[in-house]
């Protein structure tokens, strides 16, 4: 019990040995296959649905009153003690543009370009890519790479900007909103079931892991019908 007492709720005792951050994606409802017909809306109105129920809490007027603007390019490293509420950088929907579901409510799956959208795992402390921000690429896991012949990525070139590290822990960092990319496919080969993987890079990223599937990647499939 005394030991106990020395240890912090705040932050972890020892982070000498952080492991890189995973990969997880939005829309997520029964596995990694993201399957519909584009003439059947019941077949990908849950994948829209789990979108507009994800991005609520990034919705630009929750945002603007919940957190503040931040200098993009730069680590956001904030003092004091470690009990002390941490300010958290505001990132709005808006800036996933056309995977914001604002002017296409649908995010592209009514048009079979389907929008996904990547978070890294949140680690306190952690400051990725050692002062460049960590990028995404991706491209066809296994098979024929022409099933997959366009990509666009949102924000920007498809990074995770620096100012949203490091993360402080969910007692203090309380309003804290991960960054995010989008992934719109807006090219992708109709009735095969494309296996996709987006991966991280940067320094100190770990993405060829082939016991983890999750560290530094993430990989899917996507089967979209007429």
């Amino acid at each position: 019990y005394v030991m106990l007492l020395t240890l912090s709720p705040y932050t972890p005792r020892f982070r000498d040995r952080v492991s890189p951050p995973g990969v997880m994606i939005r829309p997520y409802l029964n596995g990694f296959t993201i399957a519909f017909n584009v003439s059947q809306p019941n077949t990908w109105q849950p994948y829209v649905d789990n979108m507009h129920h994800f991005l609520a809490a990034y919705d630009d007027k929750v945002q603007e009153e919940r957190n503040i603007e931040c200098v993009p390019g730069q680590y956001f490293i904030q003092g004091g003690n470690d009990s002390e509420e941490k300010k958290a950088c505001q990132f709005k929907r808006s800036l996933l543009q056309n995977c914001s579901g604002i002017e296409d409510p649908t995010f592209g799956y009514s048009k079979g370009q389907p929008c996904i959208l990547l978070k890294m795992n949140r680690i306190i402390g952690y400051r990725p890519g050692a002062g460049v921000p960590v990028s995404v690429d991706c491209k066809v896991q296994k098979g024929n790479e022409s099933h997959l012949r366009s990509v666009d990525f949102y924000p920007g070139n498809g990074t995770f900007d620096l100012m949203y590290y490091p993360y402080y822990g969910k007692f203090t960092h309380v309003n804290y909103t991960s960054p995010l990319v989008a992934v719109h496919f807006t090219d992708v080969q109709k009735n095969y079931s494309v296996p996709i993987q987006c991966s991280l890079s940067g320094k100190g990223i770990i993405n060829d892991l082939n016991t983890d599937r999750f560290l530094g990647r993430i990989i899917f499939t996507l089967s979209i019908g007429k």
